[in-house]
């Protein structure tokens, strides 16, 4: 019976991936008009189009998650220099690791964001086997001491563009939240819970709740 389970299991894991991937693709190709015009309106400013960030995917490996750049050139001197005049933002930035404001993002990048638009170039993740549709937030390794004990978890799986922190009001809920949704996820993974997250992704999306 266990090994019937253990097969079940992975036979299960086998068709995410394959619906990872068979979603991705039809998205990047009913979307490619889409993903054009927002490439030119972020190349507005002369900076690169897209942007990659390290996190920590599947096993503890780091990939380059892909985005549309939302912020100005030379975004990091900026955050500095914005957090040293700004106590209280510091103090905001070191505990949830954003900003209500933040000087270093554009106009077209505040839209990309509110809309999650920034976040289609990571179908292409999705595609490589970087990330999941369906999955924890992706993670930069400074962020992994907020897991403790959920590391090992979040390392089991790949990160997905939404998940169960996104569609339940993503920037309005706090970290530990956020790590607990993420732990509930693994620990109660199944297809059905994918396809009920995918379903309601679309009204979280255009509702922008706690979207920053």
């Amino acid at each position: 019976m266990a090994s019937l389970r253990s097969g079940l299991r992975r036979l299960s894991r086998l068709s995410k991936r394959g619906i990872d991937i068979g979603i991705a693709c039809l998205a990047l190709f009913l979307g490619f008009p889409l993903l054009i015009v927002v490439a030119a309106f972020v190349a507005m400013d002369g900076g690169p189009i897209l942007y990659r960030h390290k996190r920590i995917g599947a096993g503890g490996i780091s990939f380059g998650c892909i985005k549309f750049r939302t912020m100005i050139l030379d975004a990091e001197q900026c955050l500095e220099e914005y957090l040293s005049y700004h106590p209280e933002a510091r103090i905001e930035w070191a505990r949830e690791r954003k900003l209500a404001f933040d000087p270093r993002v554009t106009a077209v990048g505040r839209f990309l964001r509110q809309s999650s638009l920034d976040e289609l170039p990571q179908l292409i993740n999705v595609i490589k086997g970087d990330m999941s549709l369906v999955g924890p937030r992706p993670v930069t390794q400074s962020e992994l001491v907020n897991y403790g004990s959920a590391v090992p978890l979040y390392k089991s799986v790949r990160p997905g563009i939404t998940g169960i922190w996104q569609i339940s009001g993503r920037n309005e809920v706090g970290y530990e939240t956020r790590v607990r949704l993420d732990e509930q996820y693994v620990k109660g993974w199944s297809l059905g819970l994918d396809l009920w997250i995918l379903l309601r992704t679309p009204a979280a999306v255009l509702s922008r709740r706690g979207a920053k």
